[in-house]
């Protein structure tokens, strides 16, 4: 991926870790499998839909890891399975592992299996605009004086 100089603006002060985390997402986004949708609900909500046809649930896990959601899946073959004699065998049940960066103040509602299909619903929480007022200490001016216009005592 080709150098943000963006994010090496003297402006932009703890940005550090975002061109590492667009070059994780980059390579990621390179693998093909399994296959996702990503779904608009309404303006707050949003599913991420993963194809894991003949995955158990047992097969998968979701994490979430310093604001990455992170989606493995390992197939764990049964006895019956692997009493089975194929003529040709062309389902990969080929381990995965999805990773999504979230947003701050986006939420994981919850996770469902159906028909094949791992439905991940978050939510974005509003973010309030927070505003702090920051106090000067003004290290020159001698102690014991309380506001610029306070008389100096000695």
């Amino acid at each position: 991926m080709a150098n943000l100089d963006t994010f090496n603006n003297p402006l932009m002060l703890g940005f550090e870790n975002i061109e590492r985390m667009i070059d994780q997402v980059a390579k990621a986004s390179s693998e093909g499998y399994p296959p996702y949708d990503i779904e608009q609900v309404s303006d707050t909500k949003t599913n991420i839909i993963l194809a894991v046809a003949g995955f158990s649930e047992e097969d998968l896990s979701i994490t979430l890891e310093n604001g990455k959601l992170v989606i493995k899946g390992k197939h764990t073959q049964t006895e019956p399975e692997k009493q089975r004699k194929y003529i040709y065998k062309g389902i990969a049940f080929r381990q995965f592992q999805r990773v999504f960066v979230l947003a701050d103040g986006m939420e994981i509602k919850g996770a469902t299996l159906v028909k094949g299909l791992l439905t991940i619903s978050l939510e974005r929480k509003k973010l309030e605009a927070r505003i702090t007022r920051i106090a000067i200490n003004d290290l020159d001016k001698p102690k014991g004086l309380k506001n610029k216009n306070a008389k100096l005592q000695r």
